[in-house]
């Protein structure tokens, strides 16, 4: 019977098999393994040691002084217990920067995602698809003080500013005659021939006109800018014959000063374009325009007592655009200058998932007579299903805290109307609130808020890794 090898320790990762312990050695014994063990964990320590000064410092101290402060009133003196928590859901500008903020976690993100999908696939397509990543992941590089800045002018409801208005306008008076003399006005009660104003804002004669009569109708209120470059001088009413009725709209002011209201002084220019109607019991029976000279004739008019009216077209203001800052529409505006922001990085981020998706399966979905559609609900998008819920989770928290869109780009007497929560805790505690105990509050909410998005990403990336 031959004798037993004595057991041989493992190798070491050296490759020296680390020392026995000493024979009669009690267990948990201080061994040159177990000092070996301790020096590795001390340096461990020592290297992260600045990282988790540094995450102390600028994550948990302010996270746990928050909690504190929250339960103290304005001045921090006071302890409150619960009491900002109660006013936070009673404060109506909070509740409504709870609801804005639910509107961007339910929009933004999958909107977001969406966006990011459909560019991705179909930039797989075209020949460029390079290039116009470049160009979609560019805003990215603009912060969000530059982004908000270029869309509150785009926004601006000035068509001579805001592009967005600017666009609106001109497809508008395609389509729609632009007010010949926005602003201006008939001189009422002057001359041989008085107008009155109508409660629909438009301007007439009395109705003691007869076919072959003549009026003149004196205008004011016209920036000398907005006389046509084709107006002339002002002449006199033409003669008016059988079941014609004639007259002259003239711009009744005279450079310098001088002349008589109501009546065509030298000096003293026809207004072109403008409306005339022949109104007979509140009808309007015959209309025309003035020629460049201000003359028009109103023609084929049967007897009877008729009045001459500059209808109210003629000095309604013209078509400004959409208020795309007012009340109704200021928050789906910053939201599409969020998405210009970061459609960019969920189509890069997407279109990297897409890459490295296996050509064979699509391959033989093709083979196999599948449309494009089909292949895009059943194949790609459950492939791409970890990268989606990536970019979708990243936007959640995103919009959670967002600030600076808002604060910038929504005008001073709505921002209440945009309000978010990031907003709305600034606002409270430096804002002119000066309540930086129910500010913390409202932190601490928002902090809830995102934990659960966040403890769902690190299980999905923990769930990935292993």
């Amino acid at each position: 019977m031959s004798a037993t090898a004595p057991a041989v320790p493992p190798a070491s990762a050296g490759g020296t098999p680390p020392a026995p312990p000493p024979p009669g050695a009690p267990a948990g014994a201080d061994t040159p393994r177990r000092r070996a063990q301790r020096r590795r964990r001390l340096v461990a320590a020592l290297f992260l040691l600045p990282a988790l000064l540094l995450l102390g410092a600028l994550v948990v101290y302010p996270i746990l002084f928050s909690i504190g402060r929250s339960l103290f009133d304005a001045s921090g003196t006071r302890f409150v217990g619960a009491d900002n928590y109660v006013e936070m859901f009673r404060d109506p500008s909070t509740l409504k920067a709870i609801r804005n903020t639910t509107i961007w976690v339910v929009i933004t993100p999958a909107v977001l995602t969406g966006l990011g999908l459909i560019l991705a696939v179909l930039t797989e397509k075209i020949r460029w698809a390079t290039a116009f990543k470049l160009l979609m992941f560019m805003p990215m590089a603009i912060s969000f003080l530059a982004a908000g800045i270029i869309f509150r002018i785009t926004y601006e409801q000035d068509p001579e500013r805001g592009v967005l208005n600017a666009v609106a306008v001109g497809v508008h008076d395609v389509f729609a005659d632009r007010p010949a003399y926005p602003g201006a006005r008939a001189r009422e009660d002057a001359g041989e021939t008085p107008v009155t104003k109508d409660a629909d804002g438009s301007y007439g004669t009395a109705a003691d006109l007869t076919p072959g009569s003549t009026v003149s109708l004196g205008i004011v209120g016209v920036p000398p800018k907005e006389v046509p470059a084709d107006a002339e001088p002002a002449a006199p009413a033409p003669k008016a014959g059988d079941g014609v009725l004639a007259g002259t709209v003239h711009l009744d002011f005279v450079p310098g000063g001088g002349g008589e209201p109501g009546r065509i002084d030298s000096g003293e220019r026809g207004l072109p374009g403008m409306t005339v109607q022949a109104v007979r019991d509140g009808k309007v029976v015959g209309e025309t325009t003035t020629a460049a000279d201000g003359s028009f004739r109103l023609t084929g008019l049967a007897d009877g007592s008729y009045a001459v009216r500059l209808p109210a077209s003629n000095f309604a203001e013209p078509y400004g655009g959409v208020s795309w800052l007012g009340p109704a529409l200021v928050t789906p505006a910053i939201i599409a200058a969020y998405l210009w922001v970061w459609t960019g990085f969920a189509m890069v981020l997407i279109g990297a998932g897409l890459a490295a998706m296996p050509r064979d399966v699509l391959e033989a979905a093709r083979m196999d007579g599948a449309s494009e559609w089909q292949i895009f609900r059943s194949i790609t998008v459950p492939l791409l299903a970890p990268v989606l819920t990536v970019v979708f989770v990243t936007q959640v928290i995103n919009v959670m805290k967002v600030f600076d869109l808002v604060y910038i780009i929504a005008p001073g007497p709505v921002l209440q109307e945009a309000n978010v929560l990031a907003v709305q805790m600034w606002l409270v505690s430096f804002g002119g609130g000066n309540n930086q105990g129910l500010g913390s509050a409202i932190g601490v909410l928002l902090l809830l808020l995102v934990v659960p998005a966040m403890i769902f990403n690190i299980r999905r990336f923990r769930r990935s890794q292993s």
